[in-house]
């Protein structure tokens, strides 16, 4: 929030953030899970890494020449979030290591993923869930239909960029696979 801050001041403009913090009980089922299919479907088992997915994510970074995977976590996520700035770098990276690993064992995981449903970054001046809903949906999150909450995941990847109202392909088709990848989540347990 600062860094969008600091960018809204250079660019000679009064930032205006949203933000609306919401104990993780008021989130419906459906919200949390579309944000762990999509962002991390191993979240309650693992310490902090997903080795499966970094080891995809270094795969394809290399054979792309560039970022193009992160393979982070949702407690990786947050660290960068709270305490680093969105370069992508090796030194970064080892930054975000170590507050994972302080995070994960400071935190319990249902209050890891409270903290990142109200700060992570949803649209332009946008933080947390609560936010998102009464911005794009006029109303509390604890009232998004199945459909609302998975487009509004949809867009956490580029909240800047995207909106969950777009009819865009992409858009789309990244609804479609939280939906199947939810449907694959619950029919696992």
């Amino acid at each position: 929030m600062l860094l969008r801050e600091r960018e809204a001041r250079a660019r000679g403009t009064t930032p205006h953030s949203l933000l609306l913090w919401r104990p993780l009980t008021h989130f419906p089922p459906a919200l949390i899970q579309a944000l762990l299919s999509s962002e991390d479907d191993r979240f309650f088992h693992h310490g902090g890494f997903d080795f499966g997915h970094i080891k995809i994510a270094l795969a394809e970074d290399w054979k792309q020449k560039r970022f193009v995977l992160g393979g982070s976590t949702l407690t990786q996520q947050l660290a960068r979030t709270l305490y680093l700035s969105p370069r992508k770098n090796i030194f970064r990276k080892a930054k975000e290591a170590v507050i994972t690993v302080w995070l994960e064992r400071t935190l319990t995981k249902p209050r890891l993923l409270e903290i990142y449903l109200n700060v992570v970054e949803w649209g332009r001046d946008i933080y947390g869930a609560e936010a998102a809903a009464r911005h794009y949906y006029h109303k509390s999150a604890a009232e998004l239909s199945v459909d609302e909450a998975v487009a509004l995941v949809a867009i956490l990847p580029s909240p800047r960029r995207w909106s969950p109202h777009s009819e865009r392909a992409f858009m789309a088709k990244q609804r479609m696979d939280i939906l199947e990848q939810m449907r694959d989540d619950s029919s696992s347990l």
